[in-house]
């Protein structure tokens, strides 16, 4: 069972739209080593465990880990949106119709042909799409779960070192400060998860010490990235279990497997979070949410329901 807070496991700076670099973070989304890949493989994997009660801190583990991907496809999705939000040469008014911007020979969305993935503007609505970058829809059989903790482990430390060296990449690809932002704070969350598969690996007899982290970029040079760093974000795992019932703490724990200096510890969820906030209509995309008449229907509507509601209860009582 999941709860949902109503805000971003991470702030998401303010810059202008940038069409390509939504489409760079595509693949940090619905790639073959993106987020929405680790999300469902941990799940997966942690709803398949099997063992005796002396494993479950591997099973809690995969849980939390899992849990916090969830927080990372919203995240970067958000910042997909955020990135495609707003069309260029768009002058329409709030009070025009849905289709006034294209009179005159206006082209609001020319953006679309020259830059970024065209979906994003014809499929999407300047939204994020659950496909990689060049526009492969994510698929299932990219989930790894072989039932074999130990393989699993090696190949989930493989996944996230494999992730963070595409987000470095992606990184040095864009100067967005949006989209550096997310970049950075994933960096830094996939090594923390490197530690804890590593961690995972070393009691089972693995050691995993010398090659960690994975790729071994000096990410920390990057000014977004060493902020986190600083703050001691890369050792620290969430569990996610409001009944504090999860065992994650004792594999999570000691020096960390980077060789930081860093000691690895477990907390239940993130400190802080940012708001969410919904983004404002597109008219040139015909999606202009509620007009007046839908929002007097669905009010009315609403009305009729309570008022049943009510008049349930009275006849109960």
């Amino acid at each position: 069972m999941y709860l949902h807070r109503q805000q971003l496991i991470n702030e998401i700076a303010i810059d202008e739209p940038d069409p390509a670099a939504a489409n760079a973070l595509q693949e940090g989304l619905g790639g073959q080593f993106g987020e929405m890949r680790t999300m469902m493989q941990y799940l997966f994997q942690s709803m398949n465990f099997r063992g005796d009660s002396s494993s479950k801190p591997y099973k809690d583990l995969l849980q939390g880990v899992g849990t916090e991907e969830i927080s990372h496809v919203e995240l970067i999705g958000t910042t997909i949106a955020r990135l495609l939000d707003g069309a260029p040469g768009y002058s329409g008014k709030k009070s025009d119709p849905v289709d006034e911007p294209g009179k005159k020979g206006a082209t609001p969305l020319s953006i679309a042909k020259d830059t970024g993935n065209i979906h994003h503007f014809l499929v999407g609505a300047q939204g994020a799409l659950p496909v990689d970058s060049v526009g492969n829809p994510w698929s299932g059989s990219y989930v790894y779960n072989s039932g074999n903790l130990v393989l699993d482990l090696l190949y989930n430390l493989m996944l996230e070192s494999t992730g963070r060296l595409q987000k470095c990449r992606i990184y040095e690809m864009t100067d967005n400060k949006a989209a550096r932002s997310t970049i950075a704070y994933l960096i830094v969350r996939d090594q923390a998860h490197e530690n804890a598969f590593a961690k995972a690996l070393e009691s089972l007899g693995v050691d995993w010490g010398k090659t960690l982290p994975i790729p071994k970029t000096n990410a920390e040079q990057f000014p977004e990235v060493k902020k986190l760093v600083d703050q001691g974000l890369q050792s620290v795992q969430y569990t996610f279990d409001i009944d504090d019932a999860s065992q994650a703490a004792k594999l999570y724990r000691g020096a960390s497997p980077s060789n930081d200096g860093t000691e690895l510890s477990t907390q239940t969820i993130p400190e802080g979070g940012m708001p969410i906030t919904i983004a404002p209509e597109r008219k040139e995309e015909f999606a202009p949410g509620l007009d007046p008449e839908l929002l007097a229907l669905i009010q009315a509507t609403a009305e009729v329901e309570i008022d049943s509601i009510n008049k349930t209860d009275t006849t109960t009582a």
